[in-house]
């Protein structure tokens, strides 16, 4: 019996999606570069007067987003049930800043900065970088880790920036909005740009407060030593040091593979 059609583009999906044979492993980090390059858009468009064109490729990127979005929920047991998760709404909301720019004039730009937060969760992703790079597979704690403070970074970026370039003299572009986010996180705090206003100071409060638990974090991650994933058969802990032969838990007898010698 022949499936319907809509049911055999769904199988499609969900295998490019969530199977790790190496074509749906090469389209999550197509997927990956087209959200890289998305981020790109939104940085470089900071730098730009609004204009035609500049609109003009807003719409068609949010043209490509909306189809892969429209493709990933496809690829979802449940379709509707996912539209209400908080980060596919935040993914829609971004889409469309993108496709009404020329209606909003760029405005709440700052809505695209949520594009971002699909790189946290990209877990078929992670899955296909832990099998294929064997680095990230030794390091994944600290590379989840520097992510998260990279995403963290852009986001405020993106946050300082839409509120604070229509009536801040010393940011007028992205760059200025990343040194001020990134010398308040530090705790390092020229003053040579400040934000206005009580929302100016609430955000400046998030950056630092954030930013420090995100740094301690990711020094944690860099400094204690490396362990492997490797699930104890007996009690389930998952996290071991390399050359463990037991578990540190219960006792038994572990067999954990190594990389062997190339």
């Amino acid at each position: 019996m022949r499936w319907p059609r809509r049911d055999r583009v769904r199988v499609v999906l969900r295998r490019l999606y969530r199977a790790e044979v190496p074509e749906a492993r090469r389209f999550r980090y197509a997927l990956l570069g087209l959200d890289l390059v998305s981020i790109g858009w939104i940085v470089t468009a900071s730098f730009l007067p609004l204009s035609t064109p500049v609109l003009a490729v807003d719409v068609g990127l949010g043209l490509v987003l909306l189809a892969e979005f429209a493709a990933r929920v496809g690829a979802s047991a449940r379709p509707w049930r996912s539209l209400t998760q908080p980060l596919e709404l935040a993914d829609l909301l971004g889409i469309l800043s993108l496709l009404l720019a020329p209606l909003l004039h760029g405005g709440l730009g700052f809505l695209r900065v949520l594009r971002t937060l699909r790189l946290l969760h990209s877990v078929r992703l992670i899955t296909s970088l832990r099998s294929d790079l064997p680095f990230f597979r030794q390091n994944e704690e600290a590379a989840l880790a520097a992510a998260q403070l990279g995403v963290f970074i852009f986001v405020m970026t993106g946050v300082v920036f839409e509120t604070q370039h229509r009536g801040n003299p010393h940011i007028t572009n992205y760059s200025d909005a990343l040194y001020f986010t990134v010398t308040t996180l530090t705790t390092t705090g020229f003053g040579d740009i400040t934000l206005q206003g009580p929302l100016g100071r609430l955000l400046s409060v998030v950056i630092m407060l954030a930013g420090v638990t995100l740094f301690l974090r990711l020094a944690q991650t860099l400094f204690r030593p490396n362990k492997v994933r490797f699930s104890c058969p007996d009690c389930g802990l998952q996290r071991h040091e390399p050359d463990a032969v037991h578990c540190k838990a219960c006792g038994i007898l572990l067999n954990i593979p190594d990389e062997g010698e190339g």
